[in-house]
């Protein structure tokens, strides 16, 4: 498939790009610069954080299934959001970005969803 036949990206999906790039981002900023961490190496915390995100990017030429990929991840992130924003009050906007990132993403992900008509049935 050329590019000249490729299909264009719906602009829910760029939502949702979007929301993956930025919760990239956001995990780099919180981690290796507004609270870097005390106890581990800072590469751990990003290899835990950060590399799992990376990974759909091998799925890219079908944005669909790396946005899949990234929904399904996305569901740890808004988990430690949640728990973020409950017990450390320090970090608790940097947790809410979290979690509307997440649920943003998760959001597109539903909205791009093609649902099949039903077969004759009208009521």
């Amino acid at each position: 498939m050329s590019a000249a036949t490729r299909a264009p990206i719906l602009p829910v999906y760029r939502v949702g790009l979007a929301a993956w790039a930025l919760l990239v981002v956001l995990q780099l900023v919180w981690h290796a610069w507004l609270v870097p961490p005390q106890s581990l190496p800072l590469l751990l915390v990003l290899a835990i954080t950060v590399v799992p995100l990376l990974l759909p990017l091998f799925a890219l030429r079908n944005v669909r299934r790396a946005l899949l990929w990234v929904g399904i991840l996305s569901l740890f992130y808004f988990s430690h959001g949640v728990a973020e924003a409950w017990s450390s009050a320090g970090e608790r906007w940097l947790a809410v970005a979290e979690i509307v990132l997440t649920v943003l993403l998760i959001g597109a992900l539903g909205a791009g969803v093609k649902r099949k008509p039903r077969g004759g049935d009208t009521a």
